[in-house]
């Protein structure tokens, strides 16, 4: 039976948590709520819980601009899977490569990972070198790709989990039995690193999804290549060309007052976190059974 303390304490961190979820729905919840509300209710009355006036203009706009977003989607999901099975293959192998104590320049190659969370070659040579040398501009390899395949950070976390969450004496165990390094690595070590696997996995395909600077700078001319992100910034884009050239161009009032300005840019918000917010539940049960599944069991 439980005490007075305990009960009490129980009752506080209830509320804290309450709090705490509150503060990272609400947002969200206005964010949704403002891209339904009018664009004219918004410009009138600013942002509310309960709107004068509920509208779909804003989503009419998104999809029937002739952007096509399903295909963007399309493109999205496919980045977004390719990238994080290429980034978890490289981040495990090289992280497992790192993690045993008798590697030859161990020391050597896990300061070079680390060195690449403190300095890169910056835009312009990275630029260079990828369209001159590789020839990515205008591919789905520039997408793909720059700077997300590998992190030094997700790196250097995962070994820091072989280290110390996955026991020697198993992976000596298997040695004994017969099995060779890659049977060790994938049938031990790797089946006791869920967790961390899906973690890194979950901090890759956020950045795949959420990434637009890449799309930005290599796709010029293959707007067919666009990622829900390049095709909702385009979009942004072109609203603000439109209120900047309000007073200078003629029929720039005659475009800018067929587009809801205001209520649009909530609708983007929503369309471009809808997937993420969607499927990070399951990515969340997917912990929970990663952690159960880690445990050493006598």
């Amino acid at each position: 039976m439980r005490t007075g303390e305990e009960k009490r304490f129980q009752v506080i961190g209830n509320i804290i948590m309450v709090l705490l979820s509150a503060m990272a729905i609400l947002p969200m919840l206005l964010m949704l709520i403002s891209s339904l509300t009018s664009n004219e209710a918004l410009v009138r009355n600013g942002y509310a819980f309960w709107p004068e006036e509920w509208s779909l203009e804003a989503y009419e706009y998104i999809f029937s601009t002739g952007n096509s977003v399903v295909h963007a989607y399309g493109i999205s999901v496919l980045l977004t899977a390719v990238g994080t099975l290429c980034s978890l293959v490289i981040t495990t192998l090289l992280a497992y490569a790192l993690s045993k104590k008798g590697l030859p320049g161990k020391g050597v190659l896990t300061f070079y990972v680390f060195f690449t969370m403190l300095f890169n070659g910056g835009l312009v040579p990275t630029y260079m070198n990828y369209t001159n040398t590789f020839g990515l501009k205008n591919t789905f390899w520039g997408l793909l790709v720059p700077g997300l395949l590998a992190n030094g950070f997700n790196i250097l976390l995962m070994k820091s989990y072989f280290v110390t969450g996955v026991p020697d004496e198993l992976l000596e165990a298997a040695y004994i039995d017969g099995a060779t390094e890659f049977k060790t690595f994938y049938q031990i070590a790797l089946p006791l690193a869920k967790p961390i696997v899906a973690t890194i996995g979950l901090f890759a395909g956020i950045a795949y999804w959420n990434d637009w600077q890449n799309g930005y700078i290599y796709l010029t001319k293959r707007t067919d290549l666009y990622s829900i992100q390049n095709l909702l910034n385009r979009m942004i884009q072109n609203i603000q060309f439109l209120t900047q050239s309000a007073g200078s161009i003629s029929n720039a009032n005659v475009g800018l007052s067929s587009i809801p300005a205001v209520s649009v840019r909530m609708a983007m918000a929503v369309v471009g976190i809808l997937p993420i917010i969607i499927i990070y539940p399951f990515i969340q049960n997917n912990f929970v059974k990663g952690i159960t599944l880690g445990g050493v069991k006598g």
